[in-house]
């Protein structure tokens, strides 16, 4: 029999199979170096399908057949990465006989995959070597990108997740459930009268670098042929981002230099259209626009600015639909000499960021502006998880951030 054991030990060391047995004639090394089970809480990550919903904060404790060499359990032989951007997440281990416990050093991310690699040079007590292997699984949760200025989540009430940038005044503002279970509550704007106002609008928008991301649902049919100011900073004197039955966009000023500004659109057409100087792509959304994504649904609009190439984007449902370049301008043009996002300061120009509408009710300087005018363009429809970055996220950010919290 021990004969034969060996016979069939040598045929899998020749044949490379994934049972890694050692290719020795000491009899009482163990022959094999293989996980018995991998568990983060209570979810198995060992299983036949990838596992989901593993908690944040969970260690990764694996147990092996036999005992562990506890120095070879390094970062060079064990890794932890999020699949979308491949960061590596920052492990320490602690090795107890059979058992390797994998903590992270922080919170994992929630809402995406991660890949746990066990690399060949970890190794048994007795210098078995590991046969390397890959395990995925998904954190339970939500995704956002990191290093939010503000991030507003209409849970009753105005409050900033993230900082010190609550609501200070809200009119007429009422909550729902959201678009899923996750997203809990969603702030109600009834298109005449609701506003929802934030002191020290400008900190977001004098900046270099820029990121908005929102979740409406909006209701375009509340003027024809008019829009829906969904929310605004002194109107296009700081940013306001609007709303018509087949097309949206973000108006904003920018910083030219030498005490100048001036203002663009990033303006989301629907139509695939490169008619205005500096675009550079245009998502085509057939005939009708973006009136069969818009009405009546919940969507997720991104607009990011990226002062390093001078380009503006615009996402719907984490795809791309609009980019601009302001190297593209003419020569001479002042935009060419843009350095980022800044408020233009104005009399009569209000430095609260609206909800709801273009400006806070302070600002006289636009008759489009008015609030006391319900027929101003009110926003009418349902807004959640507002988050301001004073970065630009990146596309793979926003597909990840799109993916976790859709409906």
């Amino acid at each position: 029999m021990k004969h034969t054991i060996k016979f069939y030990a040598m045929l899998a060391c020749l044949a490379g199979l994934a049972v890694f047995y050692s290719c020795s004639d000491d009899d009482d090394s163990p022959s094999t170096f293989t996980i018995a089970s991998a568990m983060a809480g209570s979810k198995d990550l060992n299983g036949a399908t990838a596992a989901t919903e593993v908690p944040l904060d969970a260690d990764l404790v694996v147990t092996f057949n036999t005992d562990v060499d506890e120095s070879t359990a390094t970062s060079s032989n064990i890794t932890l990465k999020r699949i979308f951007d491949d960061v590596a997440v920052p492990l320490s281990f602690d090795v107890s006989g059979k058992t390797l416990t994998i903590a992270p050093s922080s919170e994992l991310s929630g809402g995406v995959q991660y890949l746990l690699s066990v690399g060949a040079g970890l190794k048994s007590a007795s210098g078995v070597a590991f046969g390397a292997v890959e395990r995925t699984f998904t954190t339970t949760g939500t995704f956002a990108p990191d290093g939010a200025l503000a991030h507003w989540r209409f849970e009753n009430n105005g409050n900033d997740e993230m900082g010190d940038h609550n609501a200070d005044a809200s009119v007429e503002v009422t909550y729902v459930d959201g678009r899923n279970a996750n997203a809990g509550k969603a702030a109600s704007f009834n298109g005449t009268t609701s506003i929802m106002e934030v002191p020290d609008g400008t900190d977001f928008t004098n900046t270099a670098n820029f990121s908005i991301s929102l979740w409406i649902k909006p209701d375009t049919t509340a003027r024809a042929g008019g829009g829906n100011f969904v929310l605004g900073l002194g109107a296009s004197n700081g940013f306001q981002i609007e709303l018509h039955s087949k097309d949206a966009k973000m108006a904003a000023q920018y910083d030219l230099g030498g005490g100048m500004t001036g203002g663009e659109d990033t303006w989301i057409d629907g139509k695939g259209n490169l008619g205005w100087q500096g675009w550079t792509f245009s998502k085509n959304y057939g005939a009708q626009g973006l009136a069969a994504v818009l009405h009546g649904k919940w969507v997720n609009l991104v607009f990011t600015y990226t002062a390093a190439t001078k380009v503006g984007a615009a996402y719907v449902n984490g795809e791309l639909a609009k980019t601009f370049d302001f190297n593209k301008w003419p020569d001479g043009d002042a935009k060419r000499n843009v350095t980022g996002m800044k408020f233009k300061t104005q009399d009569g120009v209000g430095q609260k960021l609206a909800f709801g509408f273009i400006n806070d009710r302070s600002s006289t300087a636009f008759d489009y502006g008015n609030y006391e005018n319900v027929d101003a363009q009110h926003y009418k429809g349902l807004l959640d998880d507002v988050r301001i970055y004073n970065k630009a996220i990146t596309l793979k950010e926003i597909e990840v951030m799109y993916n976790s919290e859709k409906p």
